[in-house]
């Protein structure tokens, strides 16, 4: 009889428009009970509009794994490259986003 075959791992593909990425420096987070939006957006000083460049909406399991990889892959980053430095004051916004 024949062992099954461990699942293998998805290999992940990127098209060349994906693959150049976007450049975001604030992102504003929304949700309902069924997904959390966030909106990827650029700030530029002097313009009173942010430009989104990319929305992602995630089912919340989904959001719950990206804080946990995210938090993960920041403290190994600080391992390597010492801590990320917090401004002395963070900028003021009129909806919740964060530079």
């Amino acid at each position: 009889m024949s062992q099954p075959k461990p699942p293998s791992t998805p290999r992940l593909t990127l098209s060349p428009d994906v693959g150049h990425g976007r450049y975001a420096n604030f992102v504003a987070v929304a949700h309902s009970f069924s997904e959390v939006l966030l909106d990827f957006g650029h700030a530029v000083p002097g313009r009173e509009d942010i430009p989104i460049v990319a929305r992602v909406v995630l089912h919340p399991f989904h959001a719950r794994q990206l804080l946990r990889t995210l938090e993960h892959n920041l403290a190994q980053y600080e391992r390597s490259f010492g801590a990320i430095p917090e401004p002395r004051s963070a900028p003021k916004t009129d909806n919740g986003g964060t530079n």
